[in-house]
């Protein structure tokens, strides 16, 4: 897993749109976060690539005088607005050229829409858990990894898992209650980061 710099950090990078390594380290940061969104919001695979670009574009002309104030809101809010601006220009061009739009009336007032926000919110949530799940491999044995999957994951009892992996019950129960207790750690550290 690569090593970040704080989230702040990678903010006052990017108002150098020529920082070609701030850049590049936004997209592996936040790439998937986007292009999961606009699939969620009704876009295909290739939309959702475009999508990420139009925000990138988007963010090189804004971060210049972008200022970072955590009392006047979340920079994942500013990047939610960025973000389905750019998914709703994509429906209207698929529009234009006579593609069916899915959602694109409920996309017209979707800025302010609880649901829509419900889903940004939770899209967010799963992004950090991905983020985590990444430090999960690299500090955790397969077999740990194994037994979390069987047992936390796909809900098989701790006795079948156990069986299933060679494993005992109890070093079932560790290695579940081991990767909770990391995974819990590393969100609330990505959270603590994102200010």
């Amino acid at each position: 897993m690569r090593a970040y710099t704080t989230h702040i950090t990678l903010l006052d990078r990017l108002k150098d749109e020529h920082a070609h390594s701030a850049w590049d380290e936004f997209c592996e940061r936040y790439g998937d976060l986007i292009r999961s969104f606009a699939r969620r919001e009704g876009l295909q695979a290739s939309d959702c690539d475009d999508v990420l670009q139009e925000v990138l574009v988007a963010l090189t002309g804004s971060m210049r005088r972008f200022e970072y104030d955590p009392e006047r809101g979340k920079f994942r809010s500013y990047l939610k607005t960025i973000t389905l601006r750019a998914i709703f220009r994509r429906f209207r061009q698929k529009q234009r050229i006579g593609e069916q739009a899915p959602n694109d009336d409920a996309a017209r007032g979707a800025e302010a829409d609880p649901e829509t926000d419900a889903r940004w919110e939770d899209e967010w949530r799963q992004y950090h858990l991905r983020q985590a799940m990444e430090s999960i491999c690299a500090e955790f044995s397969e077999s740990d990894r194994a037994a979390f999957r069987l047992y936390a994951l796909s809900q098989r009892s701790a006795p079948e898992t156990a069986e299933a992996l060679g494993m005992s019950v109890d070093q079932v129960y560790q290695a579940k209650s081991r990767i909770m207790a990391r995974l819990a750690t590393l969100i609330e550290s990505q959270i603590a980061d994102e200010g």
